[in-house]
C-alpha cells in the first residue's frame, strides 16, 4: 500500500487541472476543515490551479470548533488561498428549532448537507467546480453523508486510502499539527472517525486492501490473521453503503437510457 508521493502528486494535480478544463472552469472550490483530507486536497488544488484560483470555505457550526477554524485559516494562509468563514449555526439551529431531534447522526447529516449546499451556491457564484475530499476508505465504507460531504464535481482523493493520504501528506509537507490531529468529521464535540467505526484506519485499510484491491475472499483475509468479527464488519459496511457509490437506479424503458447506454457525454459529436 506504499505510494510514490512524487508520482501521485503529479498525476493528481494534472487530473484537477485537466478535469476543470474539460468543463471550461479555471477555479476550484472546497471546504477546508483543518483536517488531513481537505488539507491535502487544498495543497494539490493550489499547485494545480494556482492559489488565486482556489476558494476555501471554512464552515464551522458555532464556537465548538474554534480551534479547527484557526487551523484551517492558517493552512489557507500558508497556501496563499483566501479563506472565507461562514458560520452555519443560524441555518442549522433554525431548522432544528422547528424540527427538533435528539439523534446526533441525523443532525450531523444535516450539517454536512448544509455545508455542501453552501459550497455549490458559491460554486455558481464564483464559477468554480467543487473539489471532493472523500478518500477511498470513506467511500468504500459509506462513511460520509450522501449529497453532503460525499458530493463533488471531481474527487482527486477518491482512489487513495486514508493511510495513503497520510503518506501523501508527509511528502507534501503538511504541518505536523494536521498530521497528528485525530480524524473527525467535525459534527459534534469529541466525535472521531475511529471511535465511531470501532477500528483504526490502519486496520481498516489493510482489510479493505485485501478485500477490494487483492480480491480476496472473507476466509482468505481472515486466514491472514485479521479478526473474523472485524472482517465481517467491514464487508457489511461495504455492502450496506453500495447505494451511496452509485447514481440512483433508472428503470430502462427506451433504447438509450442514461447510465445504461448513454455513458460518454464527452464523446458526443459537437
Amino acid at each position: 500500500m506504499k505510494i510514490n508521493g512524487q508520482f501521485v502528486e503529479k498525476i493528481l494535480t494534472k487530473f484537477i487541472k485537466e478535469e476543470l478544463s474539460k468543463f471550461g472552469y479555471k477555479k476550484g472550490i472546497l471546504g477546508i476543515s483543518g483536517g488531513l483530507d481537505s488539507s491535502v486536497c487544498a495543497f494539490l488544488a493550489a499547485k494545480a490551479l494556482k492559489p488565486g484560483n482556489v476558494i476555501g470555505l471554512i464552515m464551522p457550526y458555532g464556537k465548538t470548533f474554534s480551534r479547527d477554524v484557526k487551523g484551517a485559516q492558517d493552512l489557507a494562509q500558508n497556501l496563499g488561498i483566501k479563506p472565507r468563514v461562514i458560520d452555519i449555526s443560524p441555518m442549522i439551529d433554525s431548522y432544528f428549532s422547528r424540527y427538533p431531534t435528539r439523534n446526533r447522526i441525523t443532525k450531523g447529516n444535516k450539517i454536512a448537507r448544509e455545508r455542501m449546499s453552501i459550497l455549490y451556491d458559491f460554486s455558481a457564484r464564483e464559477k468554480a467546480l467543487v473539489l471532493g475530499t472523500s478518500n477511498k476508505t470513506e467511500l468504500l465504507l459509506g462513511y460520509g453523508t450522501i449529497y453532503g460531504d460525499m458530493a463533488s464535481a471531481i474527487n482527486p482523493l477518491g482512489d487513495l486510502y486514508k493511510t495513503q493520504i497520510r503518506q501523501l501528506a508527509l511528502y507534501l509537507g503538511i504541518p505536523d499539527k494536521i498530521l497528528k490531529k485525530k480524524p473527525t468529521a467535525g459534527l459534534w464535540r469529541g466525535q472521531t472517525d475511529e471511535a465511531e467505526l470501532g477500528l483504526t484506519y490502519d486496520k481498516i485499510d489493510k482489510i479493505l486492501f485485501h478485500l477490494v484491491d487483492k480480491r480476496k475472499s472473507k476466509n482468505e483475509v481472515i486466514s491472514l490473521g485479521f479478526e473474523k468479527e472485524n472482517v465481517e464488519k467491514i464487508i457489511t459496511l461495504i455492502k450496506s453503503s453500495e447505494f451511496k457509490r452509485k447514481l440512483p437506479p433508472i428503470l430502462k424503458l427506451s433504447e438509450r437510457t442514461v447510465g445504461h447506454d448513454f455513458l460518454f457525454p464527452f464523446d458526443w459529436d459537437k
